[in-house]
Parts: C-alpha cells; structure tokens; sequence
C-alpha cells in the first residue's frame, strides 16, 4: 500500500523540479518596477506594484544617500506571498548589517534608521500566485519626517503639520480628490496632492506644510501636473497647501498681446466665416481660441506668443483646446521658451536634463495646469506644441506675480544656477524638434568683445613702452658707472661729484675721449 501510494508522490516531485530547472534563470534588476532618485531620497517597488509581482525574477539595486548621513528607509507596502521566505523575501544588507529577510509570515517594521549611508535592495521571487510586492521610499537622516507615497490626509489629526515628501509618488497608484484652490478631500494621497497642486516637483520631492480645515460638501478635481484628480464627495475635512502667494492670472490684462506662427481660416460654430487668430487666445475670452493654420505635419514649428509688457514672475500655465464641442481641437503636450531681451530660452524643469516636455489637453474643453518649478522671469513666453489632437489650438493663462526683490534669479535652492534654464538663437528653429543653440552670454553677464579687443591693445602697448625703458636704462648703465670710477674720473670733473653718480658700481674700466 505504501509502495504503490509514493510511486505518484516521487514522479510528482520530479516534475516540480523539472519545471523549475525549466525557468530562465532570472537576472538582477529585472524585478524591479518604478524607481525614481534624487540626491538624498527616492522612492522604488518591485515590477507590476501594485499588481501581482512576476515569478522568478530579482530586484537588486544599490540605493545612498550623500556620505556622513544615515539612511531611514521606509516601507510602506510589503506584500509577499511566501511564509517562510525561503522562495521569496526582501533583504537590505549593508557592508557591515543586514536587515530581514522579509516576507509574509515575517513582521515587517515600517521604519528603518540604518548606521550607514548605502544599502543594497534584494528582492528575490519564486513560484507564487498573489503578492503586490513591496513599496518603499527613503531619504537621508536630514528627512526623519519621511512619508511614503501612500499615506493620506486623515492619518493625521494636527490641523496644521510639515512632512518630507520624496521623489516619485506621482505614478504610484491611488487616489485624489479635489484641487489646489478649494482644497482636496483628506482621503488623498499626501504627497500625490501636492504634485497636482504644484508645491513640489515629482522629479525631486521637497516639503510639504498641510492645513486642515472643514470639509466640503463636492470636490472638483481636474488634470494638473501629471496628476489626474477625481471629483469628490462630502468628507469631514480637507486639505490646502501652503505656498508663495504668486498665482494670479497675468494674461487676462488688456495690454497684454498674442502673436502666433499661423493662425487657421475656418468657420466659427454658427459656420460663419471666421479666422482663429492668436487675439482669441486668453482663456477667458468666449468662443474659439486660437488654432494653428497648417497643423498636417510638424515640418513647421508652430507657437503661441504672448507678451506681459514687462517682466513678471511666472509660476505657472493653463491651457484649454478650442472649447468648441464641434472643433475637437487641443494640444496633447508642448515646451516653453520665454525671453525678456533678444535671446530665447527653453524652460528645462529643475532636473535640467534637455527641454521640459509638459502634459496638456486630454480634450478641447477642459482646463489643464502645469507649475514651473522654479519659476522663470520673462516678459515673452511661447508655448511650442508638440503633438495635438486633429489641430494645434490653444487658450492660454500664465500665472504668477509681479518681480520682488530677490526674484531675478530663476535658480532653485540646492541646485546649480543653469538648473530649469537652456539656452537658444535668436530665432526658434523651425524643425520638428528643435535642439537649442548655445550663443554668447547675455548682456551684462560678462565683457563685451570690443572692449576685450581695447584692453589687449592697452596691454600691449604697455609692454612695448616697458620694453623701450628697460633698453635705454640698459644703454646708460655702462656710462654712468664708468664716470663712478675713481680710476678713470676725467679731468674736468671735481672731486666732490653728484651723488647719483658717486652711488653707481664702481671699478669698471673705461675710458673717455679726450
């Protein structure tokens, strides 16, 4: 009876390991999913987070912080199948520690403060049927008020509190409610919220300051930084950011103009004649906006100008399409350049890696904002399409305030003065995906040529004179010493000759004529 029931068990056992000598053999990093670092924090998850972590696969990644600080990791989702951890776990292991291994069966702590600045991440799976995988985030000692990417407004009672919020909680899943002028449901994800409000960029992260007032019966939400938030119900409480004081609109003045590359000679919606000229671009006005008139292909770079007068500072952009059910046109992303003298320059976030492309429209109707973080300083800003829905068209609202002192700069604290700022020509390109061109400095940023040019003849004008001084000098030596000499003074000089001559070498031979 034995014999005859182990003979399936044996063959079953063979087949198991088969099948798993049968997998390709998994590689480090390959289960790894969304990760996005800065220099001191960053957040990462295994693939697919949150759905069902693949089989078979290693997540390995090295992750620091600068040199001399600790490093606090925190986890906000761990979920893996295996109880044992001896088929799937998660490990951090430094030069001198370890920490885990981690799993389901295993008490995960949601804080870390490690006594090193650099650790590695081991994410191992084998064979599983569910499992999210984990979620962390980490930072520096200098953060010991980290949140992770999913906590929410109502897990704190302060009506008022400060939180660090790392890079890359934009694309973690979850929801938000609400907006930055009304407020956001306190069911929302923190740091997901003040990406859409626009108090701080995904790309680094930052602080955020949270006020808890008394809820709303209806949140309105709206497409903003990336960040889709969703229309709200009643909620006991909601959230406001706190933030500089330099949202309002700058567009919306009367003299305030709109230039355009083209502009589209179509119908208006009662059919009418109508030309969709860049004066139809202010996002309050009624009716059609602008629109470009030859949007077929991007062989010609097509844009909206507008120019404010005079400098301000420009924290932010919304755009709309044409607002026209029966025109479905809009502007699915675009870039910015702006210039307050003769030189244009093209706005690169505050990563400053190449030219900033921003998300627009997802319909003709709907207003979309996008934060400039940091801010720029121009008088002239153009919006430069890059790909649309059936036609380029756009109205436009910059936001912002007038320049106060200390607004000149456009750098961010902690970064390098080109941070958010590139340089183009004269002229923008033409070409569909224009590369900017470094030129000369700007005025006032250093010396001019000419006067490089007069300097350096100054200069050498002055060796030349130099050179000529020392010669003659060099030419009068011998002859003074040699009337220094007592054994050769001519006979009409006294004995009581002038000091600069009795002060001069002495004891050359000479001889003088008679």
């Amino acid at each position: 009876m034995v014999a005859r029931t182990a003979g399936p068990g044996v063959l079953t056992l063979l087949l198991a390991v088969c099948a798993r000598l049968e997998q390709p053999a998994a590689e480090p990093g390959d289960g790894c999913g969304h990760m996005v670092t800065s220099q001191d924090s960053g957040t990462m998850t295994s693939k697919n987070y949150p759905g069902t972590y693949p089989n078979h696969t290693i997540c390995e990644k090295k992750i620091t912080v600068p040199e001399g600080k600790k490093l606090i990791l925190r986890l906000g989702d761990v979920d893996i199948e295996s109880q044992t951890c001896a088929s799937a776990s998660l490990l951090f292991t430094s030069s001198v520690e370890q920490y885990g291994p981690y799993c389901g069966s295993v008490t995960v702590p949601r804080n870390l403060l490690l006594n090193t600045s650099e650790v590695t991440v081991h994410f191992e799976s084998g064979s599983h049927i569910s499992g999210r995988g984990f979620l962390l985030t980490y930072a520096s000692s200098d953060h010991p008020d980290l949140l992770t990417c999913l906590e929410r407004g109502n897990h704190y009672l302060r009506t008022e509190f400060s939180k660090f919020c790392p890079p890359g909680c934009r694309d973690i899943a979850g929801d938000v409610f609400g907006n930055a002028v009304d407020g956001y449901r306190d069911t929302s994800l923190l740091c997901k919220a003040a990406i859409h409000a626009g108090v701080i960029a995904d790309e680094l992260g930052g602080r955020i300051h949270v006020l808890q007032h008394r809820g709303l019966s209806r949140y309105k939400g709206g497409l903003a930084n990336g960040v889709l938030s969703r229309d709200g119900s009643l909620s006991g409480k909601r959230l406001l950011f706190t933030s500089s004081d330099c949202g309002g609109a700058l567009s919306s003045d009367p003299w305030v103009q709109f230039q355009a590359s083209s502009s589209w000679q179509g119908v208006s919606d009662t059919g009418q004649p109508a030309l969709w000229s860049p004066g139809r671009a202010r996002l309050q006005d009624q009716g059609p906006s602008w629109a470009a008139g030859d949007s077929s292909s991007h062989e010609q770079q097509q844009w909206l100008e507008i120019d404010l007068g005079e400098e301000k500072k420009i924290t932010g952009i919304k755009t709309t399409g044409s607002t026209q059910p029966d025109f479905n046109f809009y502007v699915k992303s675009f870039v910015v350049s702006f210039r307050s003298s003769s030189r244009w320059r093209t706005y690169n976030g505050i990563m400053g890696h190449g030219e900033k492309v921003f998300q627009g429209n997802t319909n003709c109707q709907d207003p979309v904002q996008n934060n400039f973080i940091p801010p720029l300083t121009a008088r002239y800003v153009r919006v430069l399409p890059r790909a649309w829905h059936q036609r380029a068209a756009l109205k436009v609202e910059l936001l912002g305030c007038h320049i106060s002192k200390g607004d000149e700069s456009t750098e961010w604290p902690g970064s390098s003065p080109d941070t958010g700022l590139s340089t183009e020509g004269e002229e923008l390109p033409t070409g569909p995906n224009p590369t900017p061109k470094e030129e000369g400095p700007p005025a006032g940023a250093g010396l001019s040529v000419t006067t490089v040019a007069t300097l350096l003849v100054l200069l050498g004008v002055l060796l030349l004179a130099a050179v000529g001084a020392f010669a003659a000098f060099r030419r009068l030596t011998p002859l003074t010493a040699r009337m220094a000499s007592p054994t050769c003074r001519p006979p009409h000089l006294s004995a009581g000759c002038p000091g600069w001559i009795s002060e001069m070498r002495i004891g050359t031979p000479c001889s003088f004529p008679p």
